[in-house]
């Protein structure tokens, strides 16, 4: 039986694996760290993030070259290659994919720098700019680390490169492999804030009112559309075939929930990595801020309501016990100290004695400057465990009242509740809490990889092994979350 090929350019990590699309199995996995960042520390300071792209495309071929070293003999089964990444970002590339910016990422908040020249942030003036109206066709807000907002600040600042082609991640690396021009899906274009979700296109009235050209945006196809075949250069940098196809890739968000949720007609997902996302299919479009509509791998839509509280916040309060280690205990560093904290949070009561938490230490989509808080702080509950408790059911509790306002907005019931992330699939307390939050039994894909399976199977559809995504989405097998 056929095999295909899936990556995910990741933002800690890289992940390529080999599909056996007759059991659903992986027949060969690998996963790389991404230390590709290139930010100066004073950058980092003023919440810049910047990487180097084509370190990001040597990592990804490193991995699928040892991908195809396991793969072994199996290796003339490999039938296409899937790519998903992080959305958000922007790198701007010259027609022959060499990079004329740094890939600035998702994370980066130069977005909410004050422009030159004026009193305004270049979030609020690109906004301003778009008009009212826009969230309704684009599906979400300009936000500091979407391209939008990027390539904007660039503009302003007079960085902006006279001619080239601005690409997300996922874009720039299939580009690479193929030789072709770059090309994006709805998926990721759609996470620029450029993008007209119903109309599947680039929305020319906000690149004109941002005083963007067309021409610095790539053509438009839907994932899984055949983009290429592998060049020679690739093939050797892989160890893969030249001219096995490659397919048009995914957002990391969508393909997560492709290779997450077999039936997308019942199931609510909450992902939990960096950040946490609560996503739902819907076949209509509807906009009710704060959820964000995004289009659905080949027709139909994703519901998200992307909250920033997620793995980040958890490390926040990690980071300050290390610091209270060093500083006041003088004790070295201990690798242990998520353990012990899940530990802790497992024996604290429910409700962590009356000690909340708003879990927000960088903001949200809709308020950028809200920071986090503990309240209800008394000298009984002002304690280790019920601080690592509250936090787990403050993130808990962002993640229902997305859940919530999916269902407000749309009717849905879903009967089932799939967690997905090392977030969730690393902390047993907080499966726990969720589930209990959401009243659903949760469950986990058997395998770890979900964007990258996801990205798999959009390219066994691409492929012609199955006809739609929900025949793709039967290889997917499950188990129970423990609490």
């Amino acid at each position: 039986m056929a095999i295909t090929l899936g990556i995910d350019l990741g933002t800690t990590t890289i992940t390529a694996l080999a599909l056996d699309l007759a059991r659903g199995d992986l027949v060969a996995c690998c996963t790389r760290p991404n230390d590709a960042e290139t930010t100066a520390a004073a950058d980092k300071e003023r919440g810049r993030s910047e990487w180097d792209a084509e370190k990001i495309a040597a990592i990804g071929c490193s991995a699928l070259r040892s991908v195809a070293e396991s793969v072994g003999a199996r290796r003339a089964e490999i039938v296409g290659l899937g790519v998903t990444g992080q959305q958000h970002g922007v790198v701007v590339t010259d027609r022959r994919q060499t990079p004329l910016t740094p890939l600035v990422n998702w994370q980066d908040r130069r977005g909410e720098e004050t422009l030159p020249g004026g009193d305004r942030t270049c979030v609020e003036a690109a906004v301003a700019l778009a008009g009212p109206e826009a969230p309704a066709r684009t599906g979400c807000r300009l936000s500091a680390g979407y391209l939008g907002v990027t390539l904007y600040w660039l503009k302003q600042n007079g960085l902006l490169p006279p001619a080239g082609v601005a690409c997300l991640v996922t874009d720039y690396f299939a580009s690479r492999l193929t030789d072709a021009e770059p090309v994006t899906d709805p998926t990721m274009a759609a996470s620029s804030g450029l993008f007209d979700v119903a109309a599947r296109d680039w929305d020319p009235a906000l690149l004109e009112a941002l005083g963007l050209p067309a021409a610095l945006f790539p053509e438009v196809r839907e994932a899984g559309d055949p983009l290429g075949t592998l060049s020679e250069s690739a093939a050797d940098a892989t160890g893969l075939p030249a001219g096995l196809p490659v397919f048009v890739g995914l957002g990391d968000n969508q393909a997560s929930f492709v290779g997450s949720v077999a039936d997308r007609h019942s199931t609510v997902l909450v992902n939990v990595g960096t950040g946490g996302q609560v996503g739902a299919f819907s076949n209509t479009f509807v906009f009710e801020p704060p959820l964000e509509v995004r289009p659905f791998p080949r027709g139909g839509y994703l519901l998200v309501e992307a909250g920033l509280c997620g793995g980040r916040s958890y490390a926040a309060l990690e980071g300050f016990f290390r610091q209270v280690g060093a500083e006041l205990l003088d004790r070295q560093r201990d690798d242990r100290v998520y353990e012990a904290m899940n530990r802790l949070a497992a024996r604290a009561p429910q409700g962590a004695a009356g000690l909340r938490c708003e879990p927000f230490f960088t903001g949200t989509r809709a308020e950028p400057e809200r920071r986090a808080t503990w309240t209800g702080v008394s000298a009984r509950n002002f304690t280790p465990a019920n601080m690592t408790r509250a936090l787990l059911e403050g993130m808990a509790s962002a993640f229902r009242y997305g859940y919530d306002r999916i269902r407000e907005v749309t009717g849905f019931s879903p009967t089932h509740l799939v967690g997905a992330g090392n977030g969730l699939r690393e902390n047993s307390v907080l499966a726990g809490i969720v589930a209990e939050e959401f009243g659903l039994p949760m469950v986990f894909p058997r395998h770890h990889e979900e964007a990258a399976y996801g990205a798999a199977l959009v390219a066994a559809v691409g492929a012609g092994t199955f006809p739609d995504l929900d025949a793709a989405g039967k290889l997917l097998r499950y188990e129970r979350a423990t609490g």
